[in-house]
């Protein structure tokens, strides 16, 4: 029968976001730990492959070509403090960042975000970005100059100590590093920092010699360590860039496996992002490059590298040439990477931020939801306001669906007469049924519609609630003070009275506990299932739901929550204008 089918679609509906848990958040976490015992086996030959790949020897015209950056190694043992002061460096003094350029290598390796805090008391340390080389999660940032391959030309390296023009680099004022190779070339590099994120570092190289040379730039991030990564479908970390219009990501796991992945491209960039913070390369978007995700085991750990290279110059005696590239180093912020993409014509710099295949929906909810905010001053309320929207803009839709609902209850001891007259005739009482169906002129299907509606909705703003840096630490109002992680405030410990932190599923909310009632309660105003066994499994979907929706983040659970009153409040109205005993 026709409401047979229709609970079947409710169910498969509620087993799909079952599976969808268990294979994208679940699995993935089992995959890693599966991994980790055969990964030290597969790296190892994956090195000793690396090692024999021959440099990158010739361009299409078959003119030679300076080398590809080599992956850099490094001896990781020391603390970070210890590693920051083995060396000279330029302080770095902005609003939103905090660190220092070091003077060997001339390398950005000391960076840490003003504005975000490790956890929500804001006397927490502020969140690192990079570290330097030859502390235990070294992440940095270099530029420099690759000769001809075999052509004995000297050019800065990571152990060049640079000589520098001032001692702070602030917005508004800029710092050069000079260095001369003692061979007739004189190399200068200019690092500008606006009052954000990014980066603009000019090389400018002088041939003071008597013969020419053939040099090209190139710029890289290296990352000594594999980070924490949480391994769930729906959010890349890793490496990724633009090459050619097309977004590249590649995860740590196929870098591990592959070991070098080579990219060209005119225009674009390259970068390595983590959930909330990115940092990336970005050449001269009129040039060409050659972009590589690199990997290799070095001193026993996993070492990651992006770099780009771009076309060589030759550099005749008495000329100078120079090259702008940029780094972004910082937070997601939508706004502000929304605002690079335009202003430096960056291409799809905005897919530095995972929107997803669904961006058409997730992206417009975002701005939607920033919006509000910025009227009202909170994002919890914003989407409440939200909610209601799209409820006013599906309204007609699901006014039908809820209409048909509402007919549904009043045919329902007609259907009961239907089914004890043909107890025994399982195929004349389908008949009956549709004929029934017929000439009231309901369709039993539109009863699925609210719930299809809200589906797609849900999950674009699950998306944007665990990847926008926007929705990190913003608080609703009581005990939510991150919308973004799930509900402090746990059932099975007393509401924090047993000092212990339930597991998993069992971390029960108070939220998540408000909108298994608001389910329970929006079900009994739905025509209740004659069988009784359907009737049992959907007396236990709310709770199902409830211990589901536990672990993800509370404001996506009070838009349930919320959404389930105000579909309610319509649903009795309709009910009430029909005649129908709510």
């Amino acid at each position: 029968m026709m409401d047979q089918r229709n609970l079947i679609v409710a169910i498969a509906l509620t087993f799909a976001i079952l599976m969808g848990y268990e294979y994208f958040i679940v699995k993935p976490q089992q995959q890693r730990a599966a991994d980790a015992g055969q990964t030290q086996s597969a790296q190892k030959q994956a090195s000793q492959n690396q090692a024999a790949k021959d440099k990158v020897e010739s361009t299409g015209l078959g003119a030679p070509q300076p080398a590809a950056p080599e992956l850099a190694p490094q001896d990781e043992m020391l603390s970070r403090v210890e590693a920051l002061g083995k060396t000279q460096r330029i302080k770095i003094v902005s609003k939103r960042l905090a660190g220092s350029i070091s003077l060997k290598g001339g390398r950005v390796d000391d960076l840490s975000l003003n504005d975000y805090h490790v956890t929500l008391d804001k006397s927490s340390p502020t969140v690192t970005l990079l570290s330097p080389g030859g502390s235990k999660k070294a992440y940095y940032a270099e530029f420099g100059w690759s000769p001809l391959v075999r052509s004995g030309i000297a050019v800065p390296g990571p152990d060049t100590i640079w000589r520098p023009t001032d001692t702070v680099l602030s917005p508004g004022r800029p710092v050069s590093l000079v260095w001369d190779n003692g061979a007739g070339l004189r190399f200068i590099r200019t690092y500008i920092l606006d009052e954000n994120y990014m980066f603009t570092v000019t090389q400018r190289v002088e041939n003071l010699g008597a013969a020419p040379v053939t040099l090209a730039p190139y710029g890289r991030l290296y990352r000594g360590s594999t980070p924490k990564v949480r391994g769930i479908y729906i959010l890349h970390e890793g490496a990724l860039g633009v090459f050619d219009g097309q977004l590249e990501e590649v995860k740590y796991k196929e870098m591990r496996k592959k070991q070098r992945i080579e990219k060209t491209s005119t225009g674009g960039w390259i970068g390595i992002t983590d959930k909330y913070w990115l940092t990336a390369l970005i050449p001269d978007q009129s040039r060409r490059f050659t972009g590589h995700f690199n990997h290799a085991v070095l001193v026993g750990a996993d070492k990651y590298q992006v770099d780009f290279l771009l076309d060589a110059q030759t550099l005749p005696p008495g000329a100078t040439i120079e090259v702008t590239s940029r780094l972004f180093a910082g937070a997601k912020v939508v706004a502000l990477i929304d605002t690079y993409a335009k202003q430096y014509q960056i291409a799809l710099f905005d897919k530095a931020i995972d929107w997803g295949f669904f961006f058409f929906l997730t992206k417009p909810i975002f701005y939607a939801l920033d919006f509000f905010y910025r009227l009202i001053g909170n994002f919890g309320l914003a989407i409440l306001l939200l909610t209601v929207i799209i409820k006013a803009i599906f309204f007609p839709l699901a006014n039908k669906s809820y209409r048909a609902m509402s007919k549904m209850k009043q045919l329902q001891p007609k259907m009961a007469e239907i089914r004890e007259q043909y107890a025994d005739d399982k195929v004349r009482q389908q008949q009956e049924t549709m004929a029934l169906y017929k000439r009231e002129k309901v369709n039993p299907m539109a009863g699925c519609l609210p719930m299809l509606i809200q589906i797609p909705v849900f999950f674009a703003l699950y998306k944007v609630l665990f990847i926008t840096i926007e929705m990190r630490h913003a608080p609703f109002y009581g005990w939510v003070h991150d919308l973004s992680a799930p509900d402090p405030l746990k059932l099975f410990n007393l509401f924090g009275l047993i000092p212990w932190d339930p597991p998993g599923l069992l971390g029960i909310g108070v939220w998540p506990v408000l909108m298994g009632i608001s389910m329970f309660l929006q079900q009994r105003l739905n025509p209740q299932p004659a069988d009784q066994t359907q009737a049992r499994i959907f007396m236990f979907m709310p709770l199902i739901f409830t211990f589901i929706l536990a672990s993800f983040p509370v404001g996506l659970v009070i838009y349930w929550t919320w959404n389930n009153l105000l579909s309610m409040a319509q649903q009795w109205v309709i009910m009430k204008r029909m005649g129908v005993n709510p």
